[in-house]
């Protein structure tokens, strides 16, 4: 079997990379550099606080909050008196990340979590103090990170897991560089239906305008790096474009940030901002896409290719997340709802393989020069979590450059994953995949298919309004 190291090709690239040390691996790290950057982040962090207040003089409380594993905001409302001896941390229990969407804990040793309910120490993540969207004058916003009793981050936060995965391309010599789009409807509960624009309509309806003004406005105001709103082919469906950059976990928290944001301007309007992955069933549903490519440690990107011929680098990549693709499912549709968006019928999927400037393709090569080549990750449902949905395809990479032999390599092009296309066999399939295990982490993949089948044999027990119907 060949690796990313015995490639040829590869080899010779690999030579190239080394000249470079790579980040200290997280498992490797001592207490004494875990202190000095816990030192080095309250340093940083008291200048952010100042910059912000002078900035912003009226301020009166901050919003501190979790990002939890389905990327819902969990935390409090602080003065901001509190906000200087935040930097030395401040408690929120574990089980913010052992909660289904609703809020309720669900863990495979639950008399620990619920009775006990231990709390960790959390510190501020730096680059998130924010204007709140709800009151930007007032009211500010920011996002903290949980540690375990050794001061190292918390395994289960995806946040980390994230981290974790990018650390194992930093060894390789190789950085991720990402761009989101991210798909939404804008509901107007009053309103009667319209009749569909068509993709990348300009005549937005005037109704809408004040609304894409206030939040490109707000996106400005919290640094949001939001290039474009788009127009999409349905009644109020909207595409939010966000500009490429090699901070992948950054990226991942502005796209929650810009989901919270959309949502809170939306109810400034009397709109309800849509993220469901199929809010409607005879309409288009909403994906969070990825682009993706991997620069080398001068910053050049290692896809660089024409079109007709990708070299091995971006084959190895599609390769290795075709080869993930059926397991990774159950990350990137986390409910039934997304597996609707996933298909045409009970038995044909709505996304094929891969394919040069194919919009039904799973895994798009988009149009662009050579020096620009990148892959475009379709498969997410919007209400999806962006730091798990990255870590995930990443680690299909991975496997890509590691695992995949030349054999497999010649023949991938003809290959088409069976994908799942109901929930079940997706959580298995996730399950029994040790590969992903490996690089999220066995606990946070045992708790995600314990608390997903938890979910979804509730669901199951739901008598909807259709049924009671059909029964007549």
């Amino acid at each position: 079997m060949n690796s990313l190291m015995t490639i040829p090709l590869l080899k010779n690239i690999r030579t190239f990379f080394t000249t470079t040390p790579f980040p200290t691996p997280l498992h490797s790290r001592s207490a004494l550099m875990v202190d000095q950057e816990i030192r080095l982040l309250q340093q940083n962090f008291s200048h952010e606080i100042k910059a912000y207040l002078n900035e912003h003089p009226q301020t009166k409380h901050v919003d501190i909050y979790l990002n939890d594993t389905h990327g819902t905001f969990r935390g409090k409302r602080v003065a901001v008196e509190n906000l200087f001896s935040l930097s030395q941390g401040c408690y929120f229990p574990q089980s913010v990340y052992a909660m289904d969407r609703e809020g309720k804990i669900l863990t495979s040793s639950p008399d620990r979590l619920i009775n006990e309910e231990p709390d960790n120490l959390c510190l501020p993540v730096s680059g998130t103090l924010r204007p709140g969207a709800h009151d930007p004058r007032h009211n500010a916003q920011l996002l903290l990170t949980m540690l375990d009793s050794d001061n190292m981050p918390w395994p289960l936060e995806p946040r980390v897991i994230l981290q974790n995965v990018l650390r194992q391309f930093h060894q390789h010599g190789l950085y991720p560089v990402v761009a989101a789009e991210m798909e939404f409807y804008l509901v107007d509960p009053a309103a009667e239906q319209n009749r569909p624009q068509g993709c990348f309509h300009l005549a937005v309806p005037s109704a809408y305008s004040a609304f894409i003004e206030e939040l490109e406005n707000m996106a400005a105001a919290q640094r949001l790096p939001l290039s474009g709103i788009v127009s999409e082919a349905e009644v109020g469906q909207f595409e939010l474009n966000m500009f490429h950059s090699s901070n992948v976990v950054e990226s991942c928290e502005q796209v929650l940030a810009l989901r919270k944001l959309t949502d809170t301007i939306a109810e400034k309007f009397g709109y309800q901002a849509n993220f469901m992955a199929k809010p409607f069933s005879e309409l288009a549903g909403n994906g969070l896409h990825f682009h993706v490519s991997l620069n080398d440690t001068n910053g050049e990107n290692v896809f660089a290719s024409p079109a007709e011929a990708p070299n091995e680098m971006v084959r190895l990549s599609l390769a290795g997340m075709l080869e993930l693709m059926p397991a990774s499912l159950a990350i990137m549709a986390p409910g039934v709802n997304g597996f609707r968006r996933l298909r045409k019928n009970l038995d044909e999927p709505l996304f094929h393989s891969w394919g040069y400037n194919k919009r039904n393709a799973a895994l798009r090569i988009p149009c662009s020069d050579a020096r620009n080549r990148r892959i475009e990750y379709r498969l997410a449902g919007a209400d999806a979590n962006p730091y798990l949905v990255m870590a995930t395809l990443l680690t299909g990479m991975l496997y890509g450059l590691e695992r995949i032999d030349d054999d497999a390599l010649a023949n991938f092009t003809h290959a088409s994953p069976d994908l799942p296309l109901f929930q079940q066999p997706a959580l298995e399939a996730f399950r029994q995949c040790a590969y992903l295990a490996d690089h999220l982490g066995s606990a946070f993949c045992e708790q995600w298919y314990h608390g997903k089948l938890t979910e979804l044999n509730a669901f199951e027990r739901i008598v909807t309004a259709e049924e009671l119907s059909f029964s007549h």
